[in-house]
């Protein structure tokens, strides 16, 4: 039976604070609330944003979980709380009571972070740190407020073997240890075992007066819902590489504030049908004018697919509920509800439209790999006593290998385990407890300049464009695996509309860069926020030769005839496997060098018997881009995997200072490093 905190627990609280850009930072402040919970805190786990700095003394202990995002930049939902720490009339023991501890989750593969805030790091910098940079800026800022330490930082880092897992679990076991021993329990009171059920916070209920009420069972289109107002999806996709066999998900606008409603005007495949990788270019025009930078960045929110919420749906045993409009509903009475945590999923669907089948469609993501908690959770759902032994191995820190050969290494999802494991029956009402979030999906902007204007439309509206590779492999158990966003917009027909989020990318560019070099290397589809860049650095140059001209006209009274505009250069490094299947965007190059003198160089890795990388062009370019970025203090972006190029990049980097400027080794590494410092390496790797 779930255990319920004990009234003892009042003088205990744990408040766990998340900033998190994709999710994994709230997976991890919420397994933190599980550990506090178990050694009976009452835990409250919300974002950053949802509290303030002068109420966090009010609690035992407060926790930290942070991911690093853009250029060392702080995740959205943790900015307000960040910039509030940073008023300058604070007193020095603005957080003097609050005990903290800090997590971080980072990834290794990029440079040095670094922002307007190196007043507060410059003794980090000296050091030469390279990542988790939010989490360490945050942890030195809580502690110049009076916060004090109550266990050592951990900081996770995404190119670990074991994913984020590898930094989280041994730092989460030795910090209940340290609580255990800080905060000791009563003789007669023991934490909570592994194997009792902590009761949620939330669960699902029907609404009341709805025993005979259902909607649409069908699981496409509910004439409740709200739709988008264009053509059912329910006829054959007719677009390039069509999943005429499978249907697609319903068309309805979902909730989502902050959202702007946009019409999807093409989806078209770029690479031939031979080539091994669907990439799609997409087009969106939004209903009003919308301002974005090159660097920003599009999210998507996809849906699950019927046919996988049917096979969900009949494994659990759920054909009866799927259908009846439903509602969270607190577990506990709570005497305080603003300090209640919010309900598990925000921005539900409101009655009638919710149910099981649109939650699972909508809401919840079962195609995703699971995380060891999932594991912890669904072995409580099973009778099976081999099938229990088994999930409770996969939570046991000893066994992490086995846990990444099982799920990471083959990508195996969420449906897939519950398909192996048969005998887990999770109750409907936990569903939105054991099941993460479908979150949306960042995709860069391709579209800058005049390329934001809608074709062959004077209405006010903008275009955005993506350029955005179909996740769609086979893994090492020859198993075919797809991206769940990926897959969704693939299915897309033209005219469906959408709401969709844009935001603020991590490159940070401006128009006051326009007058600096730009050396932009953006191999496969990395240069989409290159393509960006380019062509509104075109329309920089264009308004800048208008300024110029007029300017000239008020001084001489006649029109001069020279071209005067101090654009900087601008040079692509592109590559990719083939010039002839994915050399995105080549007609587009010779109309940019005759208007904006671009250089472009490209690397087409199988066109020759050895392979050829964009470092490789860097280097052979030295002369180039050592005056561009030495000489005349241009700026690099670098955009594309997160994998081995971005730093086979910066190493190529190095070698041209040394090699160029006569440079030894600490000195090149030096002078890219005071690059990063004054914003002039940029990196956006995914």
């Amino acid at each position: 039976m779930p255990v319920g905190l004990k009234s003892h627990e009042g003088s205990r609280t744990a408040l766990i604070l998340y900033g998190s850009e994709t999710g994994n930072a709230q997976d991890i402040a919420e397994e933190l609330g599980r550990l506090l919970e178990r050694l009976h805190f009452v835990t409250r786990v919300c974002d950053m944003n949802s509290v303030d700095s002068f109420n966090l003394s009010q609690n035992t202990v407060a926790l930290f979980a942070i991911s690093t995002t853009g250029q060392g930049d702080i995740p959205a939902n943790a900015q307000l709380f960040w910039k509030s720490l940073l008023r300058r009339r604070l007193p020095p023991d603005h957080l003097q009571g609050v005990k903290f501890a800090t997590f971080g989750l980072g990834d290794s593969s990029y440079p040095k972070y670094n922002d307007r805030f190196n007043a507060l790091i410059s003794t980090l910098a000296l050091i030469g740190y390279r990542f988790n940079w939010a989490v360490r800026k945050l942890h030195k800022r809580l502690a110049q407020l009076g916060a004090r330490e109550i266990y050592s930082r951990g900081e996770a880092d995404e190119q670990h073997p074991e994913g984020s897992d590898g930094g989280y679990l041994p730092w989460s076991i030795e910090l209940r240890a340290h609580l255990l021993h800080r905060y000791p329990l009563p003789e007669n009171i023991s934490p909570i075992p592994d194997d009792v059920l902590l009761q949620p916070k939330w669960t699902l209920d029907f609404v009341e007066g709805s025993d005979s009420e259902s909607l649409d069972p069908s699981g496409t289109q509910s004439q409740d819902r709200t739709t988008n107002g264009s053509a059912p999806i329910l006829a054959k996709y007719q677009g390039p590489d069509p999943f005429s066999a499978v249907v697609p998900p319903p068309n309805d606008l979902l909730p989502i504030p902050g959202s702007l409603r946009a019409t999807l005007t093409e989806n078209t495949r770029v690479t031939p049908t031979s080539h091994w990788q669907d990439v799609r270019h997409l087009s969106f025009t939004t209903e009003s004018l919308t301002h974005y930078l090159p660097g920003d960045v599009l999210t998507i929110f996809p849906k699950n697919f019927p046919d996988d919420v049917d096979q969900f749906t009949r494994l659990m045993g759920w054909e009866l509920q799927a259908d009846r409009p439903i509602h969270f509903v607190p577990t506990k009475a709570s005497t305080t509800p603003q300090t209640y945590p919010p309900p598990p999923i925000p921005h539900l669907l409101p009655y009638p439209q919710l149910t099981l089948r649109s939650l699972l469609t909508d809401y919840l993501d079962i195609t995703s790999i699971p995380r060891r908690s999932f594991f912890s959770l669904i072995a409580h759902f099973t009778n099976d006593a081999m099938h229990k032994e088994r999930l409770l191995e996969f939570t046991n820190p000893e066994y992490i290998d086995e846990l990444y050969d099982y799920t990471t290494r083959p990508r195996r999802s969420i449906l897939e385990v519950l398909q192996e494991f048969e005998s887990v029956k999770i109750p409907w009402q936990w569903v939105g407890t054991v099941l993460p979030i479908l979150r949306g999906r960042q995709f860069s902007i391709a579209s800058g300049g005049p390329l934001k204007a809608p074709v062959n439309s004077t209405s006010q509206k903008t275009r955005i464009e993506l350029l955005v590779a179909i996740v769609k492999y086979r893994t090492v158990i020859k198993k075919i695996r797809q991206g769940v966003c990926t897959r969704y917009l693939a299915a897309l027909p033209t005219g469906i509309q959408m709401n969709v989020l844009l935001q603020r990318g991590g490159l940070g560019i401006s128009k006051a860069e326009a007058t600096r070099p730009a050396v932009m290397i953006g191999p496969g589809t990395g240069v989409a926020p290159m393509r960006s860049l380019i062509w509104e650095r075109l329309a920089w140059s264009e308004q800048l030769k208008l300024q110029q001209e007029k300017a000239l006209l008020a001084i001489n009274g006649a029109e001069s005839s020279e071209r005067n505009v101090s654009i900087g250069e601008n040079v692509l490094f592109f590559g990719c496997r083939n010039k002839d299947s994915d050399y995105f965007f080549a007609d587009e190059w010779e109309n940019l060098h005759e208007r904006l003198g671009l250089k472009v160089f490209t690397a087409f890795s199988r066109d020759q018997k050895h392979k050829v990388y964009v470092q490789d062009l860097v280097r052979e370019q030295s002369r180039l881009v050592y005056r561009l970025l030495y000489e005349e203090e241009g700026i690099v972006y670098i955009c594309g995997s997160s994998g081995k190029m971005p730093q086979a990049v910066r190493e190529a980097l190095i070698e041209v200072f040394q090699k160029e400027g006569r440079l030894d080794r600490a000195s090149a590494e030096g002078y890219l490093m005071n690059m990063e410092k004054g914003g002039r390496y940029k990196q956006e790797t995914w």
